[in-house]
């Protein structure tokens, strides 16, 4: 089941609702997609809506160096836990928007394509057996990143990770998905710049979100970014960093693709 957020622009006003994508065409949900819902009649068909971020999370959660080549490619050693950091909740963007460069960090900004979960329901130190009882469903998602400030200016990660627009997720959520072997690329311009799979993650899901309840509640809307895989900009021998005009494309098999475009921000 794919769940989407849509907007409906009628001539005097605005509807946005939760609905459910078939063949290019939405149905309304009704109800709460946290609780009980059912889905109702057709209401419009893809190209008539405007797509929005399907969820607005309470928290976006982040694991670091998750992919064994990232780490290599980065020169990090590879971790013995997952590596947690936050993301502001107003980096928050969605598909077919435009991803900001900031004026004060506007060089080095950088792509990563990742898996991301969506909690379904409120957990607290649960096992990895009962991971899966508690997620509604995956997105596609980049964790687009300032290197300068991440590596150089602040040598930590919260304000490299958190400018405004940052946190790209879309277009749909999937329910019905097995995380742990699903092909994820990043396309910048028409060019394959990540080739990876879910599989190569150092811990998957089910370990992630049940080390992540050990050290914090998860409420539901919580979205969980699962790390990048080898390719990101800053560690080719040649760093390739976004620019105002590129578009950048995150695929992951079953679920679907995040488009973004990439401008400057206006002085």
């Amino acid at each position: 089941m794919k769940i989407i957020k849509y907007k409906i622009t009628e001539q005097y006003s605005e509807e946005i609702n939760y609905g459910i994508l078939k063949n290019d065409e939405v149905y309304k949900i009704i109800g709460d997609i946290f609780d009980d819902f059912s889905v109702g009649d057709k209401v419009a068909n893809l190209n008539e809506i405007e797509l929005m971020a399907p969820i607005d999370p309470p928290n976006i959660i982040a694991i670091g160096l998750n992919y064994r080549d990232h780490a290599e490619e980065s020169g990090l050693e590879i971790p013995e836990r997952p590596i947690i950091f936050l993301k502001a909740t107003t980096s928050l963007t969605g598909p077919n928007t435009d991803i900001i460069l900031p004026r004060m960090a506007a060089d080095e900004v950088d792509y990563e394509a990742e898996l991301a979960v969506v909690i379904g329901r409120e957990c607290k130190n649960i096992k990895k057996e009962e991971v899966y009882d508690f997620i509604l469903g995956y997105i596609c998602a980049n964790d687009v990143s300032a290197r300068d400030c991440q590596l150089r200016r602040d040598k930590q990660w919260a304000r490299a990770k958190s400018f405004d627009t940052f946190a790209p997720i879309g277009s749909v959520i999937e329910t019905d998905l097995d995380p742990s072997n699903c092909k994820i690329t990043s396309i910048l311009n028409g060019e394959i710049m990540q080739d990876s799979n879910t599989s190569n993650m150092i811990f998957d899901v089910k370990e992630l979100v049940s080390y992540l309840s050990q050290n914090m509640t998860l409420k539901p809307g919580t979205v969980i970014m699962t790390g990048t895989p080898k390719g990101v900009g800053f560690a080719r021998e040649k760093p390739i960093y976004l620019q105002a005009g590129d578009t950048i494309e995150i695929k992951i098999e079953g679920i679907g693709n995040l488009k973004n475009s990439v401008i400057k921000e206006e002085s």
